[in-house]
């Protein structure tokens, strides 16, 4: 029996959109912001649309940061998708107030060169990916894999070894970050049809 996939439900992000693309990968989501709930949980999803203070603050007023960091120090498969993946950094150029501290690293606005003026930002649309280690989270994708992007900043991670894919925007950025059970994605996994599909697939498989 696989377990359910809790999506933190925190008033930032479209919790409905993944607990949806969550079921038709063939997992069990629940959707919620119950302290109780989420820390029993095997298995946690983050995610976060908007800035950076605001959803920190928000996980705040609810008491979900300690929950979200003991979940993710107990083990349980924990992801990240698009600003809940910024959440799991230490800091950010877009904020002040501390990350989650899970993965060590900075949140980091796009610098592209005033000559690219064909490259706006934020960084909007459909790109690829390219592997920089082996994961599970990535089964069944390659280099001809598109993820749909909607950011203005993304992750430097303190520790290489921590960074799972990139993409090219102006210059190589991270588009997602793992170390151990702990794994983020920059990119919209439910605006990314099958691609999306099969990475749901494999948290839920975990």
């Amino acid at each position: 029996m696989k377990s359910p996939v809790y999506v933190v439900d925190y008033g930032v992000g479209n919790v409905g959109s993944v607990v949806n693309m969550i079921k038709r990968a063939g997992g069990e989501a629940v959707a919620s912001g119950d302290l109780q709930l989420l820390s029993s949980a095997a298995k946690v999803l983050l995610p976060g649309v908007g800035s950076f203070d605001n959803a920190i603050q928000k996980l705040r007023e609810r008491g979900l940061i300690e929950v979200l960091q003991e979940r993710a120090a107990a083990g349980v498969p924990f992801l990240g998708i698009c600003l809940g993946m910024q959440l799991m950094a230490s800091v950010s150029e877009e904020g002040k107030l501390p990350g989650l501290g899970l993965i060590p690293g900075q949140v980091k606005r796009f610098k592209i060169d005033p000559a690219l003026q064909n490259l706006k930002i934020p960084h909007m649309g459909w790109s690829k990916i390219h592997k920089i280690k082996d994961s599970h989270l990535l089964d069944g994708l390659d280099e001809k894999s598109r993820f749909y992007f909607v950011h203005s900043y993304h992750y430097d991670c303190a520790d290489p070894e921590d960074c799972l894919l990139q993409t090219e925007y102006g210059y190589l950025f991270t588009s997602a970050i793992e170390r151990r059970n702990l794994m983020g994605v920059q990119f919209h996994p439910e605006k990314s049809h099958r691609y999306g599909m099969q990475l749901f697939k494999n948290f839920v498989d975990l």
